[in-house]
């Protein structure tokens, strides 16, 4: 029994021994905080520069003016002078319509003022006549009421008469069609040899000089559009060139469906380029130019609907909630949350949190101090 108890004792302090001195050793061991992380980032002064507020939309190019050209007689057409795309005058003849049965009606109407002359000459002469005669009493007072009578029906006659050609007269002119504007023939509707009737549609006629651009702005922006302000845009057909122009006309009510304004603008188109019907990437410039901080797009933190950027104060990032302005090009108006010149974080800042400690990288086609570059 004493045997089994010494044994005992042995296999216990072969077990404990180790963990003694284990312990023991981790005691007298020194243990190290682990590193703080550091960050590489590159940064980019926030700029301040004179820009001019805008809003940006969406428009459609129309005709400066569209009228449809109708026929004021009936008649078979004579002659179409003009297709689709003919330039056309003010005043040009477009078609003719078969006038022979319009001359023939003014040649009776000047006979018949003929005879309306005659006959009012003669009338005026027995008047004459006879007034001399009622004052000597020598014709009845009947007498001389008949000759005043008819005197007076002779003078209407003339009036008739007269009216009578000057509307002959105008048919006849009618059977010309003449172009109301100048401008480029948008569609003829009929051929040589159709019967048309007045009030036919016979061709669209567009003028596109100056040309009519069409955009809306939402809401928010429908107190910003007035008469004179500065326009720009552009077109997929022209994707170099940027086209300038003034706002002409702002409506006076929103459209109830889109709960947008519709505005118009007029652009000089001498050469012509410029189509109806093209689609445009409008400008519309709402004031004068004026000192705006900016910062590039890829600076910019969105979390739903915060907006936040991170600036470098000595090693340590900082964040900062900001208020976004106007878009322009690859730059972001701040209109609040941050100063000109302070250092923003625009690559890295995905890694960033507040109070981070950063590493400063240069900008690419930046040469850092030791002269090797980026």
């Amino acid at each position: 029994m004493k045997g089994r108890c010494i044994l005992l004792r042995i296999i216990i302090s072969l077990l404990v021994l180790p963990f003694i001195s284990f312990t023991t050793g981790c005691g007298r061991k020194e243990i190290k905080a682990p590193a703080e992380k550091v960050v590489n980032v590159r940064v980019q002064a926030a700029e301040s520069k004179p820009l001019r507020p805008f809003v940006e939309t969406i428009g459609t190019l129309h005709p400066y003016e569209e009228v449809i050209v109708s026929a004021e007689v009936d008649g078979v057409l004579k002659d179409v002078r003009v297709y689709e795309g003919t330039v056309v005058s003010k005043g040009m003849v477009l078609a003719s319509i078969d006038d022979t049965d319009y001359s023939l009606e003014v040649k009776r109407a000047e006979a018949a003022l003929r005879q309306a002359d005659a006959t009012l000459a003669n009338t005026k002469l027995e008047y004459e006549r006879k007034s001399a005669l009622y004052k000597e009493e020598l014709v009845t007072k009947q007498q001389f009421d008949d000759v005043s009578t008819r005197l007076a029906l002779a003078e209407a006659e003339i009036e008739r008469a007269k009216a009578t050609l000057s509307l002959a007269k105008e048919k006849l002119r009618k059977t010309k069609v003449y172009s109301p504007l100048s401008g480029v023939v948008k569609e003829k509707k009929v051929s040589a040899g159709d019967y048309v009737k007045s009030g036919t549609n016979l061709f669209v006629i567009i003028q596109n000089n100056p040309i009519k651009l069409k955009f809306t702005v939402t809401e928010k922006y429908a107190g910003m559009p007035k008469k004179g302000q500065d326009v720009t845009f552009k077109v997929d057909a022209f994707p170099e060139r940027v086209f300038k122009g003034n706002v002409s006309t702002v409506y006076p009510s929103l459209e109830e469906r889109t709960r947008a304004l519709m505005v118009e603008a007029l652009i000089p188109n001498a050469d012509g380029l410029l189509k109806p019907g093209i689609f445009a990437h409008v400008t519309l410039y709402t004031g004068a130019a004026r000192n705006t901080i900016v910062v590039p797009i890829t600076s910019l933190l969105y979390e739903e609907e915060r907006v936040r950027v991170f600036v470098v104060e000595e090693d340590r990032a900082k964040e900062r909630l900001v208020k976004l302005g106007n878009k322009y090009g690859e730059e972001m108006e701040i209109v609040e949350g941050l100063k000109e010149g302070e250092r923003v974080v625009v690559v890295g800042q995905q890694s960033l949190a507040e109070n981070t400690k950063v590493r400063i990288q240069p900008l690419e086609g930046e040469r850092s101090a030791s002269g090797v570059k980026s």
